[in-house]
């Protein structure tokens, strides 16, 4: 694929395991570097001294809270589940937060909607922004929307803006591409869409796609790229860095494999060529997040946070 510009204007696990014991407020789209809350977060933990920084030769390792899906005890476990794994950057998903918030039974439309739009509401967002940063934990994006509709979509983007995010995360397709760009250049952030297969289809034009929107940026899965075509992703990288906001990291098996295609792997155990991901963004110094997707199953004695944080010295051992 050829490198493109379409803004216009311009605007060995065992080893391995051994080891592990030891967006500002703005009307114009702002270039990727300072949009949003995007310095890194140091916080230590008083309890255990500890510094929570996970940004290693200038990469931000951060995780998808997706990968704590196991948890039962809500957003303060997840917070704590971050801090456990030692990971001072998150993709958030909405997943719960109106609850958290305060917000009324979601099955009553119009009181949730009439909550949405009354006074304080995005306070209790930056309240909550607060919360995490107070953690040393960044925001980085936001996977949730309201809707739908155009004033969803705004009201969404605002409430993504008052966590800090630099921007909304969804599917990566025709629909989303067209409805999310426009709204997000509105609020001087980026509509970031996910892929999982498409790559894969014989018709997918992602140039398509970025071209509704110069807000319009990816969230460029490498494991579901590489799992689905067998194609080494650092290429796709390099001709698309410039509309890559994030990657989510996995292992997979690749395309060629014959005895089991396009399996999610325990880090190291896969064919995804995270080694050369991670280090063409630390010698390119791009300003791309690269966040854990743990989706590989938890073996009992483990737990989610244990496998994060084994993740995360994973990347770490690549980059120092």
């Amino acid at each position: 694929m050829k490198n493109i510009n379409i803004i216009s204007d311009k605007l060995s696990r065992r080893g391995f395991l051994n080891t592990t014991a030891i967006i500002a407020a703005g009307t114009l789209i702002p270039t990727f570097n300072s949009c949003g809350n995007n310095k890194q977060i140091v916080k230590s933990n008083e309890k255990s001294g500890i510094i929570l920084n996970s940004k290693y030769a200038g990469v931000q390792i951060g995780a998808i809270t997706y990968s704590f899906r196991d948890l039962k005890g809500g957003l303060e476990e997840t917070i704590k589940a971050c801090t456990d794994a030692g990971i001072s950057s998150v993709e958030l998903m909405g997943t719960g937060i109106e609850d958290y918030l305060g917000a009324p039974n979601s099955k009553n439309v119009f009181e949730l909607k009439e909550w949405r739009k009354s006074h304080g509401t995005l306070e209790k967002y930056a309240q909550l922004r607060n919360k995490f940063n107070d953690a040393g934990i960044n925001i980085h994006i936001y996977k949730w929307v309201a809707g739908n509709t155009e004033d969803e979509l705004d009201y969404s983007f605002k409430v993504a803006k008052a966590l800090g995010a630099i921007g909304i995360s969804d599917e990566l397709n025709e629909s989303n591409a067209q409805q999310m760009g426009s709204i997000a250049a509105q609020n001087g952030m980026y509509a970031i869409l996910h892929n999982h297969f498409q790559y894969a289809e014989t018709n997918f034009n992602v140039e398509k796609l970025l071209s509704y929107s110069p807000a319009n940026m990816l969230n460029f899965d490498i494991g579901h790229y590489f799992g689905s075509t067998g194609l080494n992703p650092t290429e796709f990288i390099r001709n698309y860095h410039e509309r890559i906001a994030s990657i989510h990291l996995k292992d997979k098996t690749g395309k060629s494999n014959t005895t089991q295609e396009n399996k999610n792997q325990v880090w190291g155990q896969g064919e995804t060529p995270m080694s050369e991901v991670l280090l063409l963004i630390r010698d390119k110094k791009w300003p791309i997040y690269c966040d854990i997707e743990l989706e590989y199953s938890v073996a009992p004695w483990s737990s989610s946070v244990k496998e994060v944080r084994i993740c995360k010295e994973y990347c770490r051992q690549i980059l120092i």
